[in-house]
């Protein structure tokens, strides 16, 4: 089992940056990837990043995110983070945290991160 805890969320204006963390315990060396997803209100949850046990990086192939959002990871390989620039209006949702490992598939709770303009 792996479990995951994001915070860092929050109120920021347009124009503004956060820094997301997400922090798996458990079976953390079972970890194959972790990425970031979000949800907007009255919409699907949508792939933003992730980054693999390796250390790649990759991103949703959407001008909403690209160049804005970087995803990394601490030395252990048991935090992860999102560094969000630049946020708009467009950006306010829930942000999850994932953990693909050989046991499947874990979620984190999430953290609101909401723009005001």
């Amino acid at each position: 089992q792996v479990q995951l805890v994001e915070s860092g969320g929050g109120l920021v204006q347009a124009g503004g940056s956060l820094r997301l963390s997400c922090a798996a315990s458990g079976s953390i060396f079972n970890i194959n990837a972790m990425a970031w997803y979000r949800q907007a209100p009255g919409k699907q949850r949508e792939y933003v990043a992730s980054i693999t046990s390796g250390g790649d990086t990759y991103y949703v192939d959407s001008v909403k995110v690209k160049g804005r959002f970087t995803i990394s990871r601490n030395n252990a390989g048991n935090t992860v983070y999102l560094q969000m620039n630049s946020l708009n209006a467009e950006d306010t949702a829930v942000y999850y945290c994932n953990a693909n490992t050989v046991m499947g598939l874990f979620w984190g709770q999430g953290t609101q991160v909401t723009v005001s303009s």
